[in-house]
């Protein structure tokens, strides 16, 4: 019985971690950029507000693809 609660409180901790860090995600257009400054546009914008530090990835280049 303690296996199998154990099992149940890992697999809930696993999904729960998941799917807080898929919601935290937002999809964000670059309009303008002047010096450090940099203007988006963002599909959910209401979730932001003024001081909040957000983590941004620049968009992945093409990988060079080999083959035979």
């Amino acid at each position: 019985m303690k296996k199998i609660m154990a099992a149940a409180f890992v697999l809930l901790f696993v999904l729960g971690t998941a799917t807080a860090g898929y919601s935290a995600r937002v999809k964000c257009t670059v309009e303008s950029v002047e010096g450090d400054t940099v203007t988006l546009t963002c599909e959910d914008a209401d979730k932001f507000k003024a001081g909040d530090k957000l983590k941004i990835s620049t968009p992945k280049k093409g990988a060079a693809v080999e083959g035979c």
